[in-house]
């Protein structure tokens, strides 16, 4: 009877503590930023309520397994069900909030927040679920309170990806008119027919040049995704010179085919040409925009070229 309670009291520890590191997880990883999402107090308590149900998931899933009471994986199934549905939930409800947007986010920067907020709850699970584990195998509390600061810090790791500013090089470029024809240095970005919309983009309007800095950069901001994630970013932290209807005032990013270069004509409240520098250095590179061309040139070298038979 005591050797029992004594298990009982092991298992509700790994619990608890499995519980709480999950749950710290979710809320370390739950941010309010410039992409403005989630929002307001709503959004945040249905995202740290599901946060707090996967990090119980994970954390009961240890004792019941030890246990042998395998129903335990049918939840843990179910539980990968429901993420995936709010999934679904959180791409439609961002579609919808898309349509209102002077500069939307587009369908590829959509997708991938809907499976940022998927992933993070499997990653809550697997934060608490071996938390919980090493509180029972180590027989300690604090060894799960260790094991937890570890997950925690790896959470912190996988929280953020990388930025434009790792994959290219990103400077002023030189706004300049041939007629009615809108060049950023040697880029063509569209044509302005109205004199007062070519007057308004000279006295608001900043021009930027992104060089990809290999091959794979240059697919990658070749991606319609990409370029359109960029103008919604430095539109979204700083602002933009437009409203609905106004069709030569609009921030575009147009490719230079012969060297992937980008060029790009943003339109901010405020004419500060360093924070546009900054805001498009920090907009994140989008997992749907991410090809490796060199890597399938090197596998297609080393098998001698040799298509399917």
């Amino acid at each position: 009877m005591i050797e029992k309670m004594m298990r009982l009291d092991l298992y509700t520890w790994a619990v608890i503590i499995g519980v709480m590191a999950g749950f710290v997880t979710r809320l370390l990883m739950l941010r309010t930023d410039y992409r403005h999402y989630p929002t307001y107090p709503h959004g945040h308590v249905m995202h740290l309520s599901l946060g707090l149900i996967a990090a119980g998931m994970g954390a009961v899933a240890v004792p019941a397994l030890l246990d042998r009471n395998y129903t335990a994986i049918t939840f843990l199934a179910l539980a990968a069900q429901q993420f995936r549905e709010v999934r679904n939930m959180e791409r439609e409800t961002m579609s919808k909030l898309d349509q209102m947007e002077l500069v939307p986010r587009g369908s590829s920067y959509i997708e991938g927040i809907a499976m940022v907020f998927e992933g993070r709850n499997y990653l809550v699970i697997f934060s608490s679920f071996i938390t919980s584990l090493v509180v029972v195998i180590s027989h300690r509390w604090y060894g799960g309170v260790i094991a937890g600061l570890v997950m925690i810090l790896v959470a912190a790791r996988l929280r953020t990806g990388k930025v434009l500013r790792e994959i290219a090089e990103i400077r002023l470029g030189n706004l300049r008119w041939e007629g009615a024809n809108l060049f950023v240095d040697d880029i063509h970005l569209m044509n302005v027919g109205l004199k007062g919309d070519r007057e308004r983009i000279e006295r608001h309007g900043v021009g930027v040049v992104v060089r990809p800095l290999n091959d794979v950069s240059v697919v990658t901001l070749a991606n319609l995704g990409q370029r359109q994630a960029i103008l919604h970013d430095v539109s979204a932290t700083l602002g933009v010179y437009r409203d609905t209807g106004d069709a030569g005032l609009v921030p575009i990013a147009k490719r230079k085919l012969e060297d992937g270069r980008l060029g790009i004509l943003v339109l901010p409240h405020e004419k500060d040409e360093q924070k546009v520098i900054d805001a498009v250095a920090r907009v994140p590179v989008l997992e749907s925009a991410i090809r490796m061309p060199m890597e399938a040139r090197h596998r297609n070298t080393a098998s001698g070229g040799r298509g399917l038979s």
